[in-house]
């Protein structure tokens, strides 16, 4: 067998293998700990800003629906919107969360209000906190903007599947004085939210995110176990530059051959 084929086998049970470790790990009641992620831990400060300035927080689970391979980016919203709407029951701030799918529409409903029932403030619950506003991709963006700009947003989170109405909402955001935190596993929308926000999710850290908010122990132990394969990846960078810089193609031979 070609030393290629056998090196990418060990890789892929190097990879599954963590994976399927630290889920078995978590299942068995084991806390896994990982990477913080700044824009995570800035939320509860972006919150707290809203409470003192009797302000709005400004919430998108993004543009996506709930199926094919953009609707991970519309759960991974969805279960940060649960972390976003405790903070918010907890400290008596106001939430508006904007939806352009009608189907994620009662999903983001019961998220919000399972959070006030966590946190025991059932009676502050608004039912007009969360509102489908179109399914026209511009005219979402419009209507997000037109809210955010006429209740001066003191927070401004955006995380899920964003396109090209990225910049304007997050333009927005900015003019109003709103902390910002973006997030999309969209790459070629990260550079906008790089320049509008405060604190940007760059890609899978979305996900992660996710996870995070969730308290998942599996999941949790899905992201570990990810972390610790993106380790080894790293490994056999540093290896193979060190080994070109040198003249030798060993990690290249035994990679490919």
């Amino acid at each position: 067998m070609k030393s290629g084929v056998m090196f990418q086998f060990f890789s892929l049970l190097i990879v599954a293998g963590a994976i399927i470790f630290f889920i078995q790990k978590a299942r068995s009641g084991t806390t896994n700990q990982i990477r913080t992620i700044a824009g995570l831990e800035a939320i509860e400060e972006a919150v707290g800003r809203a409470t003192e300035m009797g302000r709005m927080v400004h919430f998108s689970p993004g543009i996506a629906g709930l199926n094919g391979v953009t609707a991970a980016q519309t759960f991974a919203g969805l279960e940060t919107l649960g972390m976003v709407s405790k903070l918010v029951a907890r400290y008596g701030a106001k939430i508006f969360v904007s939806i352009r799918q009608p189907i994620v529409l009662p999903l983001a409903e019961e998220v919000v209000r399972q959070a006030y029932m966590a946190e025991g403030a059932i009676e502050a619950y608004d039912e007009d906190c969360v509102q489908y506003l179109s399914s026209q991709q511009f005219a979402y963006a419009a209507a997000v903007m037109g809210i955010i700009q006429r209740e001066k947003a003191a927070a401004n989170i955006l995380l899920g599947g964003f396109w090209a109405e990225s910049l304007m909402i997050a333009e927005a955001g900015f003019h109003a004085g709103a902390i910002q935190i973006a997030g999309s596993a969209n790459i070629t929308q990260v550079p906008f939210f790089v320049a509008a926000c405060d604190y940007v999710l760059i890609g899978e850290e979305l996900y992660a995110a996710g996870a995070i908010a969730s308290g998942n122990p599996v999941k949790l132990g899905s992201i570990a176990g990810q972390d610790i394969s993106k380790l080894y990846a790293m490994i056999l960078l540093v290896i193979g530059v060190l080994a070109a810089s040198a003249g030798s193609d060993f990690l290249y031979d035994l990679m490919i051959k």
